[in-house]
């Protein structure tokens, strides 16, 4: 009978209540849709959710235990794999990971798996359970820099092994992109990121903000005069990229980077805070990943009519369905299969407008998507005050270039083993400054796995 239920619905703000604040758009499950969701689970002998998650969480196991009212040890379960369950609940894609490949979906909806690792981690939060057990301090140091997803993964690791782990971090808060890329109608910060911070903390993890690494201290200062064994880049990739057409140097044209750092770590969207923002009246978003949505849906919530232009189809498109189904619940305008060619300003130098090709699908690329090839003569304009440019990010060279012998590629990430090991030893790197701009759980994954690689290279050392 259980795949008889159906999935269970999760409660929503209504869209035009939710366009206008920044409050969190879904409102999770209660116990009771909790429970009734977690029976849908057949509890499979050979699960494929673990196998696609990339920190295999132990699903199966721990939907049992929500199903039978048992929160807590859910919580343990999924704490044994993951530092960050209510962001990766919040955040993941889900429908592409463990839930993509939920027996239940060949025929019907799979497990609502991520609402329901949400559900757990906000229970556990609101009870006051913490997961602190930790192996005996070994006193030797670790050095992680960067405290976004790869570097808590990795740093949350290390010191449940004993490890004495130190976190750099440039910015003020420590987080990463989840504090700075992640809106907070997607992602509350005060709920939910600071507290899964903490709890890293509470490993006896230490956080210093404010030191750039390879300006303050380099990678050789740590490992030569700190006395670090090892250390871990998780340093990210926030390094905007553009489109190189003309008018992109006009005022109003911004990286989704910068205008989404400025709303969410800077908080530029409470009228408490006086962090400059410039939304105009009319916002064009390129481009159509989760990054353009979070930018568009940010812009909309600080009263601009917003549009978002992407060059393929909405098959297409990168951006999770439920990001895509939420942007156009709360009017955001759609121009598929469209290019930005050139910017237009006006006598002061400010945008006034954005032409645009229209274009059809040719042959795929190297991405198995269907390359978009230009229309002759299919131009068009949009009147708008301001363009955010969200194309994907790279790594910051900086970190490489102040490291001797630290390998790198043509995108600037740091080459790297499935293990993070590098090309020097001693130094290991994972998450998007490895692979460029990706998900929250691929990160870390990749923090786990360098984890793991880290303690084998400092045993090897005695």
């Amino acid at each position: 009978m259980r795949n008889k239920i159906s999935r269970v619905p999760v409660r929503e703000q209504d869209p035009k209540l939710r366009a206008s604040n920044f409050e969190e758009v879904c409102y999770g499950y209660n116990d009771e849709e909790a429970m009734l969701e977690a029976s849908r689970c057949l509890g499979c002998k050979n699960p494929g959710c673990v196998k696609a998650c990339p920190v295999s969480i132990q699903v199966p196991q721990f939907i049992y235990e929500v199903e039978q009212g048992n929160f807590a040890k859910a919580a343990g379960i999924i704490a044994a794999d993951s530092s960050l369950p209510a962001v990766c609940g919040r955040v993941c894609p889900q429908e592409s990971q463990c839930e993509g490949s939920c027996i239940l979906g060949v025929k019907g909806e799979p497990v609502a798996i991520g609402k329901l690792e949400r559900f757990v981690a906000d229970r556990a939060r609101k009870d006051g359970i913490k997961f602190t057990e930790r192996l005996p301090s070994n006193g030797i140091k670790v050095a992680v820099v960067g405290s976004g997803p790869a570097g808590l993964a990795c740093a949350t690791d290390l010191a449940k092994m004993g490890y004495d782990v130190t976190i750099f971090e440039v910015l003020h808060e420590p987080g990463g992109v989840l504090q700075y890329g992640i809106p907070e109608f997607r992602l509350p910060k005060e709920e939910v990121v600071k507290y899964e911070i903490n709890s890293v903390r509470d490993l006896g993890v230490k956080i210093e903000t404010n030191v750039f690494v390879g300006r303050t201290v380099t990678v050789d200062n740590l490992l030569d005069k700190e006395g670090f064994k090892a250390v871990f880049i998780g340093s990210g990739a926030g390094l905007p990229k553009f489109m190189g057409i003309p008018g992109e140097n006009l005022n109003g044209v911004v990286s989704a980077n910068e205008f989404l750092t400025r709303s969410n770590l800077m908080r530029a969207f409470d009228p408490e805070y006086d962090t400059p923002i410039y939304v105009g009246k009319r916002v064009a978003v390129v481009g159509g990943g989760n990054v353009a949505m979070d930018a568009a849906r940010t812009a909309l919530r600080l009263g601009a009519d917003v549009s978002i232009i992407y060059r393929r189809t909405e098959k297409e498109l990168p951006a999770r369905v439920e990001e895509v189904h939420h942007a156009k619940e709360e009017g955001i305008t759609f121009h598929m299969l469209s290019n930005p060619v050139e910017i237009f300003g006006d006598e002061k130098g400010w945008v006034r407008s954005v032409k645009c090709q229209r274009m059809e699908l040719g042959e795929p690329d190297q991405s198995g998507r269907r390359s978009p090839v230009p229309v002759e003569g299919s131009y068009f304009d949009l009147e708008v005050d301001v363009v955010i440019m969200s194309l994907g990010t790279s790594p910051n060279p900086l970190i490489a270039s102040t490291t001797p012998g630290l390998n790198t590629n043509k995108y600037n990430c740091i080459v790297a083993d499935e293990w993070g090991a590098t090309s020097r030893a001693g130094v290991f790197a994972g998450g998007d400054a490895v692979t460029g701009a990706a998900t929250v759980i691929l990160a870390m994954g990749s923090g786990r796995a360098a984890a793991k690689k880290i303690d084998e290279y400092i045993k090897g050392l005695n």
